[in-house]
């Protein structure tokens, strides 16, 4: 099991770095050239730098995972793509993506975005709070000590 993270906004990496190197578990963070760091991570811990064109990072991921590996995102339609890969596809927010859920967010996603196309201001995600963080890290802990 690989854990991989669309790492450029994501708010929980500390976290996974830190329990997945309890678990011996390797961790690649996928980001934008746009976010390039000279930050030495631990050895458990590889960057791949793709493109900074807006899917780049989405195809990279669909490249690289396999069935069993864990990933980290909040894009829906990534989630979406990779649910076919047989993989847990986790959000920071601390819910796994299902088919079940899929259409429903996918829905919401399109019903605001074609406000937004008509000139309607939509409200953005609500703040990471604490409380978010401690469920991701349950979930999270709860997947990978499996």
């Amino acid at each position: 099991m690989k854990i991989y993270i669309d790492a450029d906004a994501c708010p929980v990496k500390d976290i996974i770095i830190e329990e997945a190197e309890k678990f011996n578990l390797p961790v690649i963070l996928i980001k934008s050239y746009a976010h390039f760091s000279n930050q030495i991570e631990k050895q458990h811990v590889e960057t791949v730098y793709v493109d900074s064109d807006n899917e780049a990072a989405d195809y990279k991921l669909m490249q690289m995972v396999d069935s069993g590996d864990v990933v980290i995102t909040q894009d829906y339609g990534l989630a979406s793509l990779l649910l076919a890969k047989n993989c847990t596809i986790l959000h920071h927010k601390g819910f796994i993506y299902t088919p079940q859920k899929m259409d429903m967010l996918l829905n919401s996603r399109y019903a605001s975005a074609m406000e937004r196309k008509s000139g309607k201001r939509t409200k953005g995600p609500k703040a990471m709070t604490d409380q978010d963080r401690e469920k991701f890290k349950h979930i999270f802990l709860k997947i990978i000590s499996h």
